[in-house]
């Protein structure tokens, strides 16, 4: 009589990508917005000077490759006082 051989099932197999602990806390402290949504709130904080901004100051943020070419034209070509 031939032995069987039982396995214990634990679930399908998923292929997990390696991740350290430090890139799970940096995807679990982002929210993906509009700058449509945000644009307004930034735009009345600044009119409006609210300290709270300089806490984020100096918070990195990301942002289209083509936002930031039309960003740096406009900064190139805008003349203060013009």
């Amino acid at each position: 009589m031939a032995m069987r051989k039982l396995r214990v099932y634990t679930g399908p197999e998923i292929d997990q990508t390696p991740r350290s602990i430090v890139q799970d806390a940096a995807a679990a402290d982002t929210v993906t917005v509009t700058l449509g949504e945000v644009l307004p709130l930034l735009a009345d904080a600044v009119a409006s000077n609210r300290t709270w901004l300089g806490d984020f100051a100096d918070d990195p943020i990301r942002i289209s490759s083509d936002l930031h070419d039309v960003l740096q034209a406009y900064r190139h070509f805008r003349r203060p006082g013009a």
